[in-house]
């Protein structure tokens, strides 16, 4: 059976076109509605449109990645009766089209952090690096977030210190442009390159969360899943919720999904099925304590999508991205552990048995450096990443045959 092989889609401006994946073997494709602004409802002509775009290629339109969740509705702010409604009438309008699962994250402001947007490897490739203390420093001395420095680690503190000194005035606007808008404008970030001053907008929607906890936060995230849940259930859709990236504080925004406590936490705010996660092992990876395969097997039942790819963690806490199979994860073991759960939904009648996965991001490599593509996509990379995939699954498949035969 396999999981289903499907591809980030960045829709019909992407240079990688809908062709291209038929001719990779991809079976799914993961777009949203990119157009559309964020807290607008998708209207069922544009979704069938894409959808029959998709189709028309023998593919599926697999997971809706994402639906975006607008920074009023994580407030919870005054805004949040229109949003909320024209977020149920998007579930609505997705189901009615035969869209059945929604990746989607409840991260303030920052999707996902990275300082180092074309980190080397020794084998010439190019990936993506988080490092700790030079993120720091870009909060506290070029952002200059009012007491942001009680926010680390003292030793962490002192490092980013000496990496900003060592920075040029060019430099550091260089970081803080890549971690404010470059990493986020292609994916429904907060701040594109048209503002005039980026870090004096993205400190303003920082400051929004202002007195907000992790405990706040949650009961945020409650009330959001209590309002579009039953819409979901209704509409037969499954919603997937993307762990943090890193998993662990940032910018003094609290995170909460990203560790086995918060998991517990989700499950008991709210009991349906049609409440489940995006089971992503490069952002889980990245906090030292977790552990990946444990959350995979404990949590398999509420897994309706799939990232997968690989991190090194190092010691401070930083990571950088080392591919799909090589890194501080055995993906082998990990691939076990979501065949067995598919095996299990197929003899139990489960519809969603599909369990589509992704090669999430990937090292740039060949004739990737002759194109512009978004940080974290390029065509090689990600077809290296679903190769050594499928070629893991295929074994592991043919090891499971055997002992069930």
């Amino acid at each position: 059976m396999a999981l289903e092989k499907t591809w980030r889609w960045f829709g019909e401006k992407d240079t990688i076109t809908l062709d291209m994946l038929v001719q990779m073997g991809v079976e799914g494709v993961i777009t949203a509605l990119h157009h559309i602004p964020n807290g607008e409802v998708w209207p069922e002509k544009e979704i069938l449109r894409v959808k029959n775009l998709i189709e028309s290629k023998g593919m599926r339109w697999s997971v809706v990645e994402s639906l975006p969740v607008s920074e009023g509705i994580k407030l919870h702010n005054e805004d949040y009766p229109r949003l909320i409604e024209n977020y149920k009438q998007s579930v609505r309008n997705l189901g009615k089209c035969g869209i059945d699962t929604i990746c989607y994250n409840f991260m303030p402001v920052l999707d996902w952090a990275r300082t180092e947007l074309h980190y080397r490897l020794e084998n010439g490739g190019e990936s993506m690096y988080f490092d700790f203390p030079t993120f720091v420093a870009f909060d506290i001395h070029i952002l200059k977030r009012p007491g942001a420095e009680r926010d680390y680690p003292e030793e962490i503190v002192k490092r980013a210190a000496e990496v900003y000194s060592n920075m040029t005035e060019e430099e550091a606007e260089a970081l803080a442009y890549n971690i404010i808008v470059v990493t986020q404008g292609f994916i429904d970030g907060v701040i594109d390159g048209s503002v005039p001053d980026p870090k004096k907008l993205f400190l303003e929607f920082i400051d929004r969360y202002e007195g907000m906890d992790k405990a706040k936060m949650r009961e945020n995230l409650k009330l959001f899943l209590d309002d579009v849940v039953p819409v979901a259930e209704e509409a037969g859709v499954r919603f997937a919720i993307h762990p943090d990236d890193p998993p662990f504080p940032v910018l003094g925004l609290p995170r909460i999904i990203g560790q086995d406590e918060d998991y517990e936490w989700l499950f008991e705010a709210n009991k349906s099925v049609h409440n489940g996660i995006t089971y992503c092992t490069g952002s889980l990876s990245a906090r030292a304590e977790n552990k990946p395969l444990e959350l995979a097997q404990k949590y398999a039942d509420r897994i309706h999508f799939v990232h997968l790819r690989n991190t090194q963690l190092l010691e401070d806490g930083s990571f950088y991205e080392s591919g799909h199979i090589k890194g501080s994860q055995n993906m082998a073991t990990i691939l076990e552990a979501l065949l067995l759960e598919q095996r299990k939904r197929k003899k139990e009648g489960r519809t969603d048995y599909r369990m589509p996965y992704r090669p999430d991001h990937g090292i740039k490599i060949l004739s990737d450096f002759e194109h512009e593509y978004n940080p974290g996509y390029p065509l090689i990379g990600r077809l290296k990443g679903l190769a050594e995939i499928d070629g893991i699954m295929r074994g592991v498949e043919h090891f499971l045959d055997k002992m069930e035969g």
